[in-house]
């Protein structure tokens, strides 16, 4: 009886962080904004990254964008962020959408995610006062 207890507690202790929930990349995501942390948020970048703030809108770098995602959160400190839509179910793209709670106002961001190799880049992040 305690070999096949003993298998069972290895096998699931042991499993790989790629198996875990897919709506983990996105609930990540959203305590990073919660926390205002744009270097963390960054990682999961593409090279290149349409970010759309408010009433900006270009495709940046990784650095450009981790930048002007800095300077938002300087005008904007966040103070809650909430998973409130998530598509997860195509296994190469990811769609999320947050509501931020800042100091100064409530936005809605939409993270559009694609997978590269083995893991998922964000290649769209919207931001906008949400109504």
């Amino acid at each position: 009886m305690i070999k096949p207890l003993l298998f069972l507690f290895v096998f699931f202790t042991q499993f790989p962080s790629s198996y875990t929930l897919q709506g983990d990349i996105i609930d990540n995501l959203s305590a990073q904004f919660k926390a205002g942390n744009s270097k963390e948020i960054a990682v999961s970048f593409s090279s290149s990254v349409e970010l759309i703030i408010i009433d900006d809108e270009d495709v940046y770098s990784k650095a450009q964008a981790e930048q002007i995602l800095r300077n938002f959160f300087t005008k904007y400190p966040p103070v809650k962020s909430t998973v409130i839509h998530l598509i997860n179910t195509n296994p190469n793209f990811r769609f999320g959408i947050l509501s931020l709670h800042t100091k100064n106002g409530k936005f809605r961001v939409s993270i559009t995610m694609k997978k590269s190799s083995t893991a998922f880049f964000i290649t769209e992040l919207r931001i906008e006062p949400d109504k």
